[in-house]
This record gives C-alpha cells, sequence and structure tokens, in this order.
C-alpha cells in the first residue's frame, strides 16, 4: 500500500525524516524514497528496498542530505518522490494512492495538451506523476490539489513540498490517514500517527476527507475544509496498521485485541491453545484467550533477523515462498495438540493452507482457523490490498464459481455474504475441506466493525459486502 512522511522545521530535518520514514516499512515491499529542501534547493534520493532495509539502503543519504523541508515515503511500486518543474515552480510530491482510471486521465490530459509520460519498467505509467499532471492543469496549486483528489476514482493522499512549505492532503472520502505532529521548532506529516512520538513530536490534528493544510516550521494552516462522508479502510485495525497505531482514535491493538473477544464469543470449539499468525493475528489471539480462558501459545515463530515484512518479494510464488521459510515450529507446543489459529484473513488461502500443513507435520492433532475478518468476496478497489489480475484469485471467488457454475452475479454475491444464509455455510465448508482445516469460521461483519467502535457508515467495506 505504502506510507509517507514529511518534516518542515527551523533546523535540518533529514533526521527526523529518515526515521519518521522508516517506521513506514511496514507498509511497502519495493521502493522508498526521500527528498529534500534547502539552502541549496532540491536533492532527492530513491533506492530498491525489495532485499534490504530501508535504513541500510538510505544511511549514506541520511549523512549527505541537507534541508529544512523534507518528504519521504515507503511505496509497494512506483518510485517516488518525483521532483517536478512547472508553472507553478519547482515541487517535490509523493502519494498513497490507487488510480482506477487510469487511461481516462492519461487521455484527458492528453486532449488538453499534455504531452507525454515516462513509462516504468513494468510498464505501467508512475502514479505520483500523473497526480502531478492533473495539478498542472490548474492555475493554483491549492485547485490543482482540490482537481487531483475530485479526478481520481480511487484512494489519494499527498504529500507536496515547495520552497513555501509542504501541502497535505487526505483523500476525498478519507479512505488513508493523514496526522500532524507538533513539537517546538517543527510540524510534521504523517501516515502513521506512532512513528514522530519518539522524535519528539505531540499529536496536533488528524487530517478529515478531502482536508488541505501547508505546514511550515511555525504553523499548520487549512487550506481546503474537511468534508463530513468519510469511508475509512477497516483493514487499518484488522491488518495494515502497525500495533501501535490509531486511525481516528481508536487503538489498532485494543481494536484487534475486542476482535478476538468478539470472536470468542460466538465460538464452541475447546482447543487446547489459541494462537496467532504472526504478526497481526497476535493481538486477536490474545483477545480470543482472555474472553476463553484457552491459553495463548506461540507455536511457531517468526523469523524476522534477515526476513522482515519489507524484504518480501512482489512476485506472489516467492512471497508464498518466504512465508513458508519464515515460520519455525516449537514442537514441544505443537505436538498432539489441538490448535486454534486466529490469521487477520484468508485472500487466495495458499499460505494458509502451507501454514496448517506445517502445523500438521509437526505433530498437531486439530487445527481450527479463524480469519479476523469475514470472507473477502470482491478484491480491492481503494487501497493496494489484495491487488491481483483478477478477483478469481480470492478462493471465496473462486469457490462460488464453481458451486454456482460461472453464473456469480452482485445479488448471488450478496447471499454468500450473508453468515445466516445456506449459501455462506455450504461456501466455508468448501473452503475448509479445501484448505483441510479441522473447521473454520469467520469473523462476522458486524462484530468486527463494532470492534472499531466509530460510527459504521465511516468505515469502508466494499471488499466483504461489495457496498461503496
Amino acid at each position: 500500500m505504502g506510507g509517507f512522511f514529511g518534516v518542515a522545521a527551523q533546523q535540518d530535518c533529514v533526521f527526523d525524516l529518515f526515521f519518521g520514514i522508516d517506521y513506514h516499512s511496514h507498509l511497502g515491499t519495493r521502493r522508498g524514497g526521500m527528498a529534500v529542501y534547502g539552502e541549496k534547493g532540491f536533492d532527492r534520493a530513491i533506492h530498491n528496498i525489495e532485499n534490504a532495509a530501508f535504513r541500510t539502503k538510505f544511511d549514506k543519504d541520511m549523512q549527505n542530505m541537507k534541508g529544512y523541508y523534507g518528504i519521504g515515503c515507503i511505496s509497494d511500486y512506483e518510485p517516488q518522490p518525483l521532483i517536478v518543474r512547472s508553472h507553478h515552480g519547482t515541487y517535490a510530491i509523493t502519494t498513497v494512492s490507487k488510480i482506477n482510471n487510469t487511461n481516462k486521465l492519461v487521455d484527458l490530459l492528453f486532449e488538453n495538451g499534455h504531452s507525454h509520460f515516462l513509462e516504468m519498467s513494468g510498464g505501467d505509467i508512475n502514479a505520483t506523476e500523473l497526480v502531478a499532471s492533473l495539478i498542472n492543469q490548474k492555475e493554483n496549486l491549492i485547485d490543482g490539489i482540490r482537481y487531483a483528489l475530485e479526478q481520481i476514482d480511487g484512494s489519494l493522499s499527498l504529500l507536496l513540498m515547495n520552497q513555501n512549505g509542504i501541502y497535505v492532503a487526505r483523500d476525498l472520502k478519507g479512505r488513508t490517514p493523514v496526522v500532524i505532529g507538533r513539537k517546538n521548532d517543527a510540524f510534521c506529516a504523517s501516515f502513521e500517527n506512532y512513528a514522530y512520538k519518539n522524535l519528539g513530536y505531540s499529536d496536533y490534528k488528524e487530517l478529515g476527507p478531502g482536508e488541505v493544510v501547508v505546514i511550515t516550521p511555525k504553523n499548520c494552516v487549512t487550506l481546503v475544509q474537511p468534508g463530513t462522508d468519510m469511508k475509512i479502510c477497516t483493514f487499518l485495525w484488522v491488518y495494515y496498521g502497525y500495533p501501535a497505531s490509531s486511525y481516528e482514535g481508536i487503538s489498532v491493538e485494543k481494536m484487534r485485541n475486542i476482535c478476538g473477544q468478539k470472536m470468542a464469543r460466538r465460538d464452541n470449539v475447546q482447543p487446547d491453545i489459541v494462537a496467532g499468525v504472526p504478526d497481526s493475528g497476535l493481538a486477536h489471539a490474545i483477545g480470543y484467550s482472555n474472553e476463553s480462558g484457552i491459553p495463548f501459545s506461540r507455536p511457531f515463530i517468526k523469523y524476522t533477523p534477515t526476513w522482515a515484512r519489507s524484504f518480501m518479494p512482489t512476485i506472489q510464488s516467492q512471497r508464498n515462498l518466504i512465508a513458508k521459510m519464515k515460520m519455525l515450529a516449537v514442537d514441544d507446543l505443537i505436538k498432539d495438540k489441538s490448535l486454534l489459529l486466529i490469521d487477520d484473513s484468508i485472500v487466495r488461502g495458499t499460505q494458509l493452507r502451507e501454514t496448517t500443513e506445517f502445523l500438521y507435520q509437526s505433530g498437531a492433532r486439530e487445527v481450527h482457523i479463524r480469519p479476523a475478518c469475514p470472507p473477502l468476496l470482491y478484491g480491492c478497489k481503494y487501497l493496494n490490498f489484495s491487488r491481483s489480475s483478477s478477483e478469481m484469485d480470492l478462493i471465496t471467488r473462486r469457490v462460488i464459481a464453481r458451486l454456482e457454475n460461472g453464473n456469480v452475479t452482485d445479488e448471488i454475491l450478496s447471499e454468500y455474504a450473508n453468515p445466516e444464509s445456506e449459501k455462506y455455510e455450504i461456501m466455508v465448508e468448501e473452503i475448509r475441506k479445501e484448505l483441510n482445516f479441522t473447521s473454520l469460521r469467520f469473523n462476522r461483519l458486524d462484530d468486527m466493525l463494532d470492534s472499531v467502535g466509530i460510527d459504521k457508515c465511516k468505515l469502508c467495506t466494499y471488499c466483504w459486502d461489495g457496498k461503496e
């Protein structure tokens, strides 16, 4: 998905920028980037982080770069930040986005006289370059940013830096978070609110949907007032978010604990231990254990010293292999035991099936699977979660297509989304058999949303029920 961080400081900002970006490493797998502005103008560095951590790749850049304004990112796909020269002057820009109408926007820009786009190595247009081109269609930056937010089908949050400060914009529907931190001589903008706490910043404000502000070392000024229609991604709490994060005032770790408690209240199995798939399943499992009284344990450990989250390959087959290699069994906690295992979700099912086989081979008697969210029925349109070429990559859609002889409509999918329906029960049983679980019970959508604790109309549930 990606994350970003920006600093406007009276003194050199590079130390804060470097560690603020690094704290977002769990959100991306491919590129990292930093751009600064100071007495010598703009400076920028972009590196591949597929096989080494952000800190390793950018350590030398940190020593050499100087500036009092800085922005940077962890990116799943496009190289960024970009430095753009336009009629607005020169600026640097980085985005967290998913753009579904790229071709339409490109055609629109060509009609309006835009000459060309640089092609990335995979043949795609750099989404951040496309956003910059949209901004440049207007006479001033504020109108340009608003225009970009309004034109994009999907989601867009951004940082734009020039000699006047850092312009910060949150997605029009607030699908991704943006927060502002403050200390005596600086302001910062961040995707994750915990990213600035150890750097001496305190919470200043959380941007609302579509809000645009500009930060300088002395101030944070709202340029576009926030809207009221929010659809923040619920998966931020279930999966994406780091445990120390909070969004809209709701702690990720606390939400996951409550989620596990609600799952336990609806369950009727009596395993020997409850365990979570590292890392996002752990807090759910602790909540389940506390509520049920069944002991929490760690029957397998994820090896992270050389295989952190950000080192995961982008090719799915390689991801599956690395995910398997990361897991180390604790045989004494597995042999002859009945295990209840909580994961954040089931997407393709490949990794969880291999994890289950791994536990059986290590001597487990039973493996009960409890995903912390409902069955995923739709590929995400708004973030890059479960990004794939086809919704048929989802195990639910493959099973439903088989059960319905290929005749899958939104009306039929709504029946499979209903946990009280017969079709739902049949689908869950088919998934259980295909993945070789002892039992399978998904979390319910209503329980999951209750666990977040904010108005349900502000939460995006598209990937579970198809509702925008």
